[in-house]
């Protein structure tokens, strides 16, 4: 608790300090008049935070430095608060404000005095009780725990595939990294033996290429350095001496007996010396205590070779200590599958391997629940079986472990060891990494966070900061991905085919109880659900309203202090009491999902002058945004994705900070399986109508006046039919990076090439246009198209692909749809020469009959290919050699309607899975339907066809049905 407080203090203290040091805050003092209190505040924060940096180092944890680090925090929180407050309220300042300018220099004044005896009341408190002591030196564990990484990875559960599993701990050895990495094996002395999979990987011609060094060595009881040193040393000459002549024999034989001589420092210097520049691989058997490793590690040296340590234990406890320490964690991948997860637990509780199906069906759905909850971590599985199988085989007792399991974990000592460890992981993060991880407790159980909204919420309460040159977002983006590396959030298994890799991520169900712990111990998150205690002991900062809440207006009011929320989101329903005049300190709004929100309820929207981060994405029911929208000065991220908002107010010209504006509905097509659902749903359809009968087809209008918003990086999706004045304005947004448009015709269609020239910054690109003419020949102008360009999509007829699409060097992601290009050789040559095509996406008529050709040495760079309802086009063909690097093929057709023929997928060298998604369409008929349905028998040799194809190819690729 400890350490989290003081990690959380030092996040708080970083924003406020950042504040108050800032030119805003000393331009808002001089106004005022308060120059001399907010260079105090400012001075005492920097010594408040060097104190907190020297307690951090110390690691002493008791009461007494915890209680003074949430008293620095609230002093922090009300300071930074106070100096915005300030700031945000001068920027709206104006000749007939005066009057009132007055009166606040008064209240200002006072204010600042009450801050300044705060913040010197509680570093005189430090003084006083002697709070702060010096700071001890790192041991030399410490240090390699902060420079290496871990990995366990459990043998034992994944015996019966030996040979899967030797190819990925030869992947996982091999994985780029220059830091040093520790793989932790545990299992039973039978699978840890020399011919098991640590073994082969070890001696596999791929390692023994790749480490200068390699050694294997058997640890002896009582561990003894010296001799340790000796064997490792004496490993590596007979590795990297096969085969040598005699001459270095001779020498390395000399080496040897030197070294026998040296003295245990002389000893210890002459190895980290011998692999100071080198890369190595050690394979270490029989630890049995972190007391030896913590002997063992301080030997290596870091030198970023990319070097690796394997550890092989019988003890899960050592493995897992291993692994979850400063930066360790188990990597999604290396997680168990269902079903050996299933045969690890069966057979910890029962002792033997049973069929619970058959055996004990009662059982079958609270294991499920248990499993799930476990998700692949092998230390939970075996500690929860154990724990079962000294309890009442019976539902009832398994449930209530369902049920409580965070409760058990902090309190049951037999299954304490699994929070024990996840709280090493937890304790070895940076502080600037626990304030982010702690964030995700917000969210649900199972829920899937886009990795744009959480980056985005992190930026808007302050957790990042622009750093030489990188934006406050792009440092948020960047702790997104070391959470990832550090396995303490998980990639969601949909984001496949994403431009950077992940796009969304969820919480393994055991760690998100860490964070739900220690976020309410930090007063930092507040749950309002179901089974909420009303009882937040102190200050919330973020309160979330569980979709399973259903207390009243009086209950709401009386939980939490609402004049410090600093974030509020919802799940589930909404009333209208959830949002409060009394939030004064509101940064983000988060309402996306949640239902039975209406524009009556956004009157008072405007009063949040704070509020950086608003989402009403999903919200059916609000059309339009107020005019007291334009209060909203700091706002930087607006997201009205999938509402009824048509028309932008004017007022919106008046954000200058605003960065990031979402706009426009997903569209439908009548060919779609989502079109008939909507067209059966009354709302939905009376929803959608308007903006259909005003041509806007699911886009958004902006305001004259829309080009003073030069802060914006993303647009979209904004309608561009109604002139070339809604051009005129994008072009001036010159820090565009993201633009999605409808509505482009012939009329407009010069300025808009013209527009998309002059947006140099440009990185995604989405252009739609309906009607039988459609794109033809309005994108053709664009002579100097964005060199940044990494992703377009292209929706409307084409007839013929543009020519400047070839020069498109950093293009990553391509998606036609609609575009019925005729000369499809032509056009399969244009986009296989791309250099850094990895996602190509052909939606719906994108190619007009005839077949298309994947000629050798095209494609590259290709990952990912789908095919969806290409009606007309008969055949797709694979030569040996195309797409070299394609892992994912999918295709999606209707069920009864004619489908494309595929040829060559035996040739595909790296494809690992093709999934076929078949839609029903029940009572859907039409005459061009009817001319090209086809019998049950022929979707049926289509299905056999690609399974005979698949089994041809070496790689045996998944078949999966969607």
């Amino acid at each position: 608790m400890e350490v989290t407080a003081l990690s959380v203090g030092k996040s708080v203290l970083n924003g406020a300090l950042g504040y108050a040091k800032s030119t805003i805050a000393e331009e808002v003092a001089l106004q005022l008049g308060v120059q001399r209190d907010q260079v105090f505040i400012r001075d005492e924060l920097e010594m408040m935070q060097s104190f907190l940096m020297a307690t951090h180092e110390e690691k002493d944890e008791h009461m007494v430095i915890t209680t003074w680090v949430k008293q620095v925090r609230d002093v922090a929180y009300d300071v930074e608060d106070c100096l915005q407050d300030f700031a945000v309220r001068l920027e709206k300042q104006s000749w007939w404000r005066i009057p009132r300018t007055l009166l606040d220099r008064h209240r200002v004044a006072k204010q600042m005095k009450d801050l300044r005896a705060k913040v010197e009341d509680v570093s005189q408190r430090n003084l006083r009780y002697g709070i702060i002591k010096s700071s001890k030196v790192k041991t030399a564990a410490d240090k390699f725990s902060m420079a290496g990484t871990a990995t366990m990875f459990g043998i034992e559960e994944a015996r019966r595939e030996q040979d899967k599993a030797k190819v990925d701990l030869v992947q996982l050895i091999s994985r780029k990294n220059e830091d040093l990495r520790v793989i932790a094996v545990w299992g039973t002395s039978d699978v840890l033996r020399e011919t098991s999979i640590v073994k082969r990987a070890f001696d596999d011609p791929k390692m023994c290429n790749k480490f200068q060094c390699r050694a294997w060595v058997k640890l002896m009881h009582p561990f003894d350095p010296i001799e340790f040193l000796q064997g490792i040393i004496r490993q590596f000459y007979i590795y990297s001496l096969r085969g040598a002549g005699e001459i270095r024999v001779t020498m390395g034989a000399e080496v040897l007996q030197k070294m026998r001589k040296m003295k245990a420092d002389d000893l210890a210097q002459e190895f980290k010396g011998h692999l100071n520049d080198k890369s190595y691989l050690i394979v270490l058997t029989d630890l049995s205590t972190i007391e030896e490793w913590n002997q063992i590690v301080a030997c290596f040296p870091n030198n970023r070779e990319g070097s690796r340590i394997i550890v092989c234990t019988e003890h899960v406890e050592v493995a897992s200590l291993l692994c979850f320490g400063k930066e360790g964690g188990v990597p999604e991948h290396m997680q168990l599958s269902v079903d050996h997860s299933l045969y690890a637990f069966c057979e910890k509780v029962f002792g033997k391997i049973t069929d619970l199906d058959d055996q004990y069906p009662e059982l079958v759905e609270e294991a499920k629940l248990i499993l799930r909850k476990c998700n692949g971590l092998p230390l939970a599985i075996v500690t929860i079986g154990g724990f079962l199988a000294k309890q009442p085989k019976s539902p009832m007792e398994w449930r209530k472990l369902n049920e409580h399991i965070s409760a058990e974990l902090e309190m049951n000592p037999e299954i304490g060891m699994i929070r024990t460890v996840l709280l090493k992981s937890y304790d070895g993060l940076p502080y600037h990494l626990k304030s982010c991880f702690l964030y995700l407790s917000i969210f649900p159980e199972d829920h899937s966070i886009s990795r744009k909204r959480l980056v985005r919420r992190w930026t808007a309460e302050g957790y990042s900061s622009e750093v030489r040159g990188k934006s406050a977002e792009e440092i948020a983006d960047s702790y997104f991905m070391e959470l990832i590396d550090r396995s303490m959030i998980l990639p969601f298994k949909a984001s496949f085919g994403s431009t950077k890799g992940i796009d969304s991520c969820q919480v393994h169900d055991l760690i998100r109880e860490i964070s739900i712990s220690k976020s309410m111990e930090e007063n930092l998150v507040f749950r309002l659900e179901d089974c909420s205690v009303i009882n937040t002991q102190g200050t919330m900062r973020h309160l979330v309203i569980s979709s399973n809440w259903e207390g009243d207006q009086s209950e709401f009011e009386n939980t939490v202090d609402l004049s410090r929320v600093r974030s509020l989101t919802v799940f589930g329903k909404w009333r209208s009491f959830f949002i409060s005049d009394k939030m004064r300190s509101l940064r983000v709004l988060d309402l996306e999902g949640s239902s039975g929100l209406a524009d009556h309820h956004l009157g008072q929207i405007g009063k949040f002058l704070h509020l950086k981060y608003l989402s009403l994405r999903g919200s059916n029911d609000v059309s339009y945004l107020p005019d007291s929208f334009g209060d909203l000065r700091q706002l930087e991220t607006l997201d009205i994705r999938d509402t009824n908002i048509m028309m932008l107010p004017k007022t919106i010209t008046k954000l200058r900070k605003l960065r990031h504006l979402h706009a426009g509905r997903k569209l439908t097509y009548v060919h779609e399986p989502e079109y008939i659902e909507k067209c059966l749903n009354l709302h939905a359809c009376c929803a959608a109508l308007p903006s259909f009968m005003l041509g806007l087809n699911g886009a958004s209008v902006i305001p004259r006046g829309t080009r003073k918003l030069k802060a914006l990086q993303t647009l979209r999706v904004v309608h561009l039919a109604w002139g070339n004045a809604v051009l005129q304005e994008i072009k001036k947004l010159t820090q565009l990076r993201k633009l999605g448009v409808v509505g482009i015709n012939k009329e407009n269609g010069p300025e808009f090439c013209t527009t998309i020239s002059n947006l140099k910054r440009l990185e995604s690109l989405s252009v739609q246009s309906d009607g039988e003419q459609g794109l033809h020949e309005c994108l053709d102008g664009i002579h100097f198209p964005p060199k940044n360009l990494q992703s377009l999509k292209l929706n409307g007829v084409l007839v013929k692909l543009p020519k400047w699409i070839g020069s498109l060097h950093n293009l990553v992601k391509l998606k036609l749809r609609g575009t019925k290009l005729l000369d499809l050789n032509a056009a399969i040559q244009v986009l296989g020469n791309l250099p850094n095509l990895a996602i190509l996406r052909l939606w719906w008529n994108s190619f007009q009959g005839g077949e298309l050709h994947f000629q050798s040495g095209a494609f590259r760079n290709l990952m990912v290919l789908e095919f969806w309802e290409l009606w007309g086009t008969e055949l797709v063909n694979f030569d040996d050699g195309a797409t070299p690097k394609l892992e994912l093929l999918r295709i999606r057709y209707y069920s009864g309607i004619s489908v494309t023929d595929f040829f060559g997928l035996e040739f595909l060298p790296s494809i690992k899975e093709v999934r076929l998604n078949i839609y029903f369409i029940p009572n859907m008929r039409n005459p061009y339907m009817d001319a090209i349905l086809i019998g049950v028998d022929h979707e049926a040799k289509f299905k056999e066809d690609l399974r005979v194809q698949l089994a041809r190819n070496p790689n045996q690729p998944i078949l999966k049905f969607e």
